[in-house]
């Protein structure tokens, strides 16, 4: 006697979806090995060349007009040239800049409104320059701003900040990272005596600026 089995199709409905979900699940499972394996290898290639900071010199600070108002404000007016080099100092590593902005302080205190500097590509290696010529208009200042610079004017000198805010990329191969906010500080020596009337007044020496990513 032969057995007859009968499936009702709803059974076979039920089978049929079972096979889709398990199709899905090993797709699914395929893409994630896939991408996981890309990020890894992309993650040790990062971890091989691990780029190193961008190196930033000021070279030169001319100062144009430093004058604190004689009104009951005391409101600072300034002009200050700054000349700056850039240097990516990797050698597999591209750098793009999407963001500069620049100003002066001086003990503390911005001097000068900031500066946006247009954004630029730096290869394997370069050297860039970048100038800035940074103003003030009646900014307001701490009381003591004018008895501290008569003070550093009677000594001869006085110490200029420059400070710079950003946004930069680094560039490996074809591969482009995310943003990554960047800092640097420079200050520069400037000849400033009580007699001295001439403008600029020009940086004594270049400096050497730190970097904070």
């Amino acid at each position: 006697m032969s057995t007859i089995s009968e499936t009702s199709p709803k059974h076979c409905a039920k089978k049929g979806g079972i096979n889709i979900n398990n199709r899905r699940k090993k797709l699914f499972f395929t893409f994630s090995t896939f991408f996981s394996g890309l990020l890894l290898i992309i993650f040790l290639i990062w971890l091989i060349l691990h780029p190193a900071k961008p190196e930033f010199s000021l070279t030169e600070a001319d100062i144009y007009t430093l004058n604190v108002s004689s009104s009951t404000t005391h409101p600072l007016n300034s002009s200050i040239q700054l000349t700056i080099f850039s240097k990516n100092p990797n050698k597999k590593v591209g750098i793009y800049y999407d963001k500069l902005l620049v100003y002066a302080a001086y003990r503390g205190q911005q001097i000068t409104s900031e500066a946006s500097l247009p954004p630029f590509y730096q290869s394997h290696e370069e050297i860039n320059l970048l100038t800035a010529f940074l103003q003030g208009t009646e900014l307001p200042v701490a009381q003591s701003f004018g008895y501290q610079m008569v003070r550093d004017r009677s000594a001869g000198r006085v110490i200029i900040g420059m400070k710079m805010d950003g946004k930069l990329r680094w560039k490996i191969g074809t591969f482009v990272s995310g943003a990554y906010r960047f800092n640097v500080n420079c200050v520069a020596l400037v000849a400033f005596g009580p007699n001295m009337t001439t403008s600029p007044l020009g940086s004594i020496q270049g400096t050497r600026c730190s970097t904070d990513i």
